[in-house]
């Protein structure tokens, strides 16, 4: 055995602190649990897909939520090249917006085309590693008979994610917060949709400008928001329109996981927007580091 100097002793003991004192290059403290909507990036992402989202990595986010799904493709990228584009950078694949809306008269729609394309989608979503998928809009029905078509829709949507191991969501804006014969829209969604198989993501702006209370619907309707869009007028935090302390002192009641960034509207460029809104929510002491329950220890 070879003998040890206590000048070997001192070199290994200067290199374990440069070490300690000099952490690789691309190492970088962990944040607290934020995703980013895509969609908040758009033009960026037509521009310059991998520049964009290694951008968006650099400013902290977790995850992300796409809006790009298109024949088969995310963003023009098969489901396997676009979770390794994602994961590549240090962020996961959280979610997706797509959708495919009934006939103008409900009743009448194509079943056997609706599903083989639903078919087709859900098998990408599972290989591109998706928790969720969200339908983002739909049509206005005039009638609650037309509504009821479209809740038995997602309840069997919801089965056939839930089958794929996967969630499947409905994303509000402000529209669902009229009446329909004297029923809110929102409400009648949210009571003829089984929770096992169908979730609400809120959009907390799009509820306040709808005229209601983000919190009395966790409360009202617990459980139920397992994703939440976080979203002000412009840049999260600026208009003042949304107590967002509020929503997060309350947030336990909504069951949600997963707090989702999306900016549609901008005072500076879209990337300047989304970094602030991570910074603001990042910064924030009411915001906690996640929102996912640790299991349970044995």
């Amino acid at each position: 055995m070879r003998k040890i100097t206590l000048s070997m002793v001192t070199l290994l003991c200067g290199l374990l602190l440069f070490t300690a004192c000099n952490p690789k290059e691309d190492a970088k403290p962990k944040g607290k649990d934020i995703y980013v909507q895509l969609y908040s990036v758009r033009d960026d992402i037509k521009a310059d897909y991998t520049a964009t989202i290694a951008q968006v990595a650099e400013m902290g986010y977790t995850g992300v939520e796409a809006a790009g799904y298109n024949d088969g493709q995310f963003y023009g990228l098969s489901p396997a090249d676009f979770k390794q584009s994602i994961e590549s950078v240090g962020m996961e694949v959280l979610s997706s917006h797509t959708s495919r809306p009934l006939a103008e008269k409900p009743a009448e729609t194509n079943w056997d085309e609706t599903w083989a394309w639903w078919d087709a989608a859900i098998q990408a979503h599972k290989d591109a590693g998706m928790k969720y998928i969200v339908v983002p809009w739909m049509p206005t029905p005039t009638t609650l008979a037309d509504l009821q078509v479209y809740c038995d829709y997602y309840n069997q949507l919801g089965e056939r994610c839930n089958a794929a191991g996967m969630r499947f969501g409905y994303h509000n804006h402000s529209f669902e917060f009229n009446e329909i014969e004297g029923t809110l829209m929102y409400d009648y969604l949210i009571e003829n949709t089984d929770p096992a198989k169908v979730f609400f993501q809120m959009d907390v702006y799009w509820v306040i400008e709808g005229g209601q209370d983000p919190v009395a619907y966790f409360n009202k309707y617990p459980g139920r928001f397992e994703l939440l869009h976080i979203k002000d007028e412009t840049e999260i935090g600026r208009s003042g329109k949304v107590d967002f302390e509020n929503i997060f002192n309350n947030v336990d009641a909504s069951g949600a996981k997963y707090m989702i960034v999306e900016v549609e509207r901008y005072t500076g460029t879209p990337l300047e927007g989304v970094k602030e809104s991570y910074d603001f929510l990042n910064n924030a002491p009411y915001y906690k580091e996640t929102y996912v329950e640790a299991p349970p220890e044995r």
